[in-house]
């Protein structure tokens, strides 16, 4: 997740409407759509990872064509308004409502075929029943576990610098540079020191890093609120808040529960415009945002808000 605050009144969302929806579909990509740009300069791509290991070799062409784009299903880039409702914050924002843009993506096919690949290696060395297959490990005592770290790590700064780009590319459209920049990841796994000193891997599926100070974004769906929060770093939870508001009803049965005048309806309500998207992400698929959050009072601070206004999404 990325999120940009613009030194820019909410207004300019009715204003240049038009305008912000054609920025959308100049400056985002979806699933197999890439950007042509004949130079795609970015430091992700000096890394020595990429010398190291001949997977990262082989890969570095497709993270290179893939810089700045999204996935398919729930990723977007969306304009909308920050409305920032706390003293004292990190950024230094004074209180009041900005045109903002938030992003949902992450590490494209060159994460995905680094988990595919190091998935099998693990089968093979870590043998268990066909039910349990998925199952399988490397240790990090290994060479192959440490691979598999540095590529995922990789990944993970990869993901962030397809987020930088499209961000960069909406500034330069826009012709102002951001007033702050919100960032976390999610999805991803941490060496991490508790309290009692033990070090330990905590993977974040469906979470996002709620440390204490951390600061963080855990979307609701396009016509809901997002939400900026800094972590209250709570050990039970392994420093740890939600994602997001998370599913209550499966793609499929998404499709099967609303139809497409269903959801131009509901965005029409809410006051949303969407470009692209399908009824799997319908909002309705998707569980009370507002519940969520007072689930999790004890994990998060809430700094401000996130209401998205123009949402762009895989065809």
């Amino acid at each position: 997740m990325c999120l940009s605050v613009y030194p820019l009144p909410p207004s300019k969302i009715e204003e240049d409407h038009k305008k912000l929806k054609s920025l959308l579909n100049e400056n985002s990509r979806f699933g197999k759509a890439v950007f042509d740009d004949p130079d795609k300069d970015h430091p992700i791509f000096d890394r020595k990872e990429f010398n190291e290991l001949k997977i990262l070799r082989r890969l570095k062409d497709k993270a290179y064509t893939q810089l700045g784009s999204s996935g398919s299903g729930n990723h977007f880039v969306e304009f909308g308004v920050v409305d920032i409702n706390f003293r004292g914050h990190e950024s230094g924002l004074p209180e009041g409502k900005y045109l903002s843009l938030l992003t949902h993506s992450g590490s494209r096919g060159f994460g995905a075929n680094i988990a595919g690949h190091y998935t099998k290696v693990a089968m093979a060395r870590t043998l268990l029943p066909r039910y349990a297959q998925n199952l399988a490990w490397l240790s990090l005592d290994s060479e192959e576990g440490m691979e598999y770290w540095i590529a995922m790590n990789l990944a993970g700064d990869y993901a962030s610098a397809c987020h930088h780009d499209i961000h960069r590319r909406m500034s330069d459209s826009l012709g102002v540079d951001p007033l702050a920049m919100v960032e976390n990841h999610h999805n991803f796994a941490w060496k991490e020191r508790m309290p009692d000193g033990r070090e330990l891997i905590v993977h974040r599926k469906g979470a996002t890093p709620a440390g204490k100070g951390v600061l963080g974004i855990i979307p609701g769906s396009m016509t809901k609120p997002g939400f900026i929060v800094r972590g209250k770093g709570e050990t039970g939870s392994l420093a740890s808040a939600s994602h997001g508001a998370g599913r209550r009803l499966s793609r499929k049965k998404a499709k099967e529960s609303f139809t497409k005048k269903d959801l131009r309806q509901i965005l029409k309500k809410a006051g949303v415009s969407l470009i692209g998207g399908g009824l799997d992400e319908a909002p309705g698929a998707y569980k009370d945002i507002h519940k969520v959050m007072a689930a999790q009072e004890d994990l998060v601070d809430v700094l401000g808000a996130f209401y998205p206004r123009i949402v762009r999404m895989d065809n």
